[in-house]
């Protein structure tokens, strides 16, 4: 829950902005960025940051058009204007990881100024009496209620008349069922354009997200540094995010792809499986392996674990592909490569594969080490690259997952889905300075951290350095900034 602690510190923090000046304070620089946007310094926020997250860097980058005196003058709006953001929203929370419920109720409360009703996803009921007692406060003030229930509970709650809005974490699929209805009947409303319920809806639906590795002679360290990072991004929550890596891009003519891709493979093997807890996982297994005769099992697989599954050399030009349309949602990613004569064409092909492959819209991260990014051509295309992704949320050489977890950064799809297409949603949660025009969120960090990130699967001591995290966002302070550091440092 230390993702949840960090997300309340940032809103305590606009809060007491508010107070003094009417606004959260910017706490980086603002400049202009490719295509008539404006990217604005969002971590580091503090002090703490700038120790804790060390060459860690995030941006929020505004829509076209949006001036500074624009974006100062839209924050906050449910302060400056409380009875014009006053209702009820739903929040209809994900199965798959802890915070993201509790994440999502303290953004509608405290960003869009809303009471909230929060009900757990069936698979998640278990947390939610530590949900009830870690926003006991909010509770006895009376703006949330924590409930229970399956489908039918939330269909009623969908359309109860005192709810004003609905968030929803979950598929596409189930944006759909509450839009226009389950069944033949919601099919037909789409295929029409009819909503069925025509209260606000904003929702984070998952991607088939993408990883561009962008060649370069890397060494055996970088090799192994960067595998690692990978199946990090792989093997967290056994592989059921909706910000897993799903898709390696990969230059067909790199002389270190299939090393790349046999250290990962020894990455992965020296990771226990984990169990497959989210329901139809084995199926939807056996679907891609159906599909991929040949397919690289790694790990234990039994009846309560799935192996770790790397789907290697997919055909780029079948674009049909399950691996490319589907979100696998468990421990699996594919690998492809694109054929181009030179590597600066290969980051402008990948960019293209991304934006107009690859099913959704929410993350991708590009891997480059610094020589391609000091390289005059190759530097000046990944620079071009991360401008034109149409993704809500680019990382490079940092995981995606940071701009979700950092709080002052934005998460949700890029905007622009409509609602007969909704791939990965609409709207953002996050975005703790409370922007109301973002487009898209933009998180860096080094290509290689000494001492080891404990956030990866393989840190020694990866366990304890977190649970000092979470100590620190419940209490930050000095002492408690330097055990991290401590813990992080073993």
């Amino acid at each position: 829950m230390g993702v949840v602690a960090r997300y309340a510190q940032q809103l305590r923090a606009s809060l007491g902005e508010i107070a003094a000046s009417g606004r959260p304070r910017i706490p980086g620089v603002a400049r202009h960025a490719p295509g008539g946007r404006l990217a604005v310094g969002v971590v580091p926020r503090d002090a703490f940051d700038r120790v804790l997250l060390a060459r860690q860097r995030g941006e929020v980058w505004m829509m076209p058009g949006a001036t500074l005196e624009d974006v100062t003058a839209g924050q906050a709006a449910a302060y400056r204007d409380p009875e014009a953001h006053r209702g009820v929203a739903l929040v209809l929370a994900a199965g798959n990881v802890a915070s993201l419920g509790p994440n999502d109720a303290l953004c509608k409360l405290f960003v869009a100024g809303k009471v909230v009703v929060l009900k757990s996803n069936p698979v998640n009921d278990y947390l939610v009496e530590h949900w009830e007692r870690a926003l006991k406060a909010l509770i006895d003030e009376g703006v949330l209620r924590i409930v229970r229930g399956g489908a039918e509970a939330g269909a009623h709650l969908v359309a109860h008349s005192l709810i004003d809005e609905v968030h929803v974490t979950g598929s596409d699929k189930t944006h759909d069922a509450i839009v226009f209805g389950p069944g033949e009947d919601g099919a037909r409303r789409k295929a029409a354009g009819v909503r069925l319920v025509t209260k606000p809806v904003t929702a984070e639906l998952g991607n088939v997200s993408p990883i561009v590795i962008v060649p370069g002679a890397w060494s055996d360290k970088d090799l192994h540094y960067q595998a690692t990072h990978v199946a990090s991004m792989l093997v967290n929550n056994a592989g059921f995010n909706c910000l897993t890596p799903r898709v390696l891009l990969t230059w067909r003519h790199w002389k270190l792809r299939a090393a790349f891709l046999h250290e990962l493979e020894c990455v992965l093997a020296s990771i226990p499986t984990r169990i497959a807890y989210y329901p139809g996982a084995r199926d939807r297994h056996k679907r891609f392996l159906g599909a991929h005769p040949g397919t690289h099992l790694i790990g234990v697989d039994d009846d309560d674990r799935l192996p770790w599954t790397v789907v290697r050399d997919l055909d780029a030009s079948r674009h049909d592909d399950i691996a490319l349309n589907v979100e696998a949602f468990c421990g699996l990613m594919a690998e492809t490569s694109l054929d181009t004569v030179t590597v600066d064409q290969f980051v402008d092909a990948a960019v293209e594969y991304c934006n107009d492959v690859v099913w959704g819209s929410l993350a991708v991260t590009v891997l480059a080490h610094p020589r391609e990014l000091r390289d005059e051509l190759i530097g000046s295309r990944i620079e071009a690259a991360v401008a034109s992704l149409r993704y809500g949320s680019i990382g490079l050489n940092l995981w995606h997952a940071w701009s979700f977890a950092f709080g002052t950064t934005t998460w949700g799809a890029y905007p622009g889905h409509a609602v007969t297409d909704i791939q990965s949603g609409t709207g953002v949660v996050g975005n703790a300075l409370m922007f109301d025009r973002p487009q898209k969120s933009v998180v860096t960090g080094p290509f290689r951290s000494v001492p080891t990130p404990p956030s990866f699967a393989t840190a020694a001591h990866g366990s304890a350095a977190m649970r000092r995290f979470v100590r620190f966002q419940l209490d930050p302070g000095l002492v408690s900034a330097l055990g991290v550091v401590a813990a992080a440092a073993r």
